[in-house]
């Protein structure tokens, strides 16, 4: 007989894949700009974490201590900005800005600057 898996162990298995986990994330941040939960967020930080080699993997990559990340991942208050741009950072992944788009307005304000619409999450 076939055992048995969690939601969450089926989870980490496919956000070890590093284009699972962008897709994932950019749903997250999704949910996020839409609704505010910025705990799910810092979930979904946890998750990937761990299915990319857990806080010890991670922390060879940054100057944070294994023990402030975990705090960080783990403080249900809204995570300081430089440390979520640390942890994305480490994780190969960015944050982007991108033009809100009003569905009332008649038009999008554009500037000079190049098209950076292909840029949301980078690895």
């Amino acid at each position: 007989m076939r055992e048995m898996r969690t939601w969450r162990e089926c989870l980490i298995e496919d956000l070890a894949d590093r284009e699972e986990a962008i897709h994932y994330l950019q749903a997250i941040l999704d949910d996020y700009y839409s609704f505010g939960h910025t705990v799910i967020v810092q979930e979904a930080l946890k998750t990937i974490v761990e299915a990319q080699g857990g806080i010890s993997e991670l922390t060879q990559h940054t100057d944070i201590s294994p023990q402030t990340l975990a705090a960080a991942l783990s403080n249900k208050d809204t995570p300081l900005i430089d440390t979520l741009g640390t942890v994305l950072k480490a994780l190969g992944y960015q944050l982007s800005i991108q033009p809100l788009v009003d569905e009332n307005a008649d038009l999008v304000l554009t500037t000079d600057k190049p098209d950076m619409t292909n840029t949301t999450v980078s690895v």
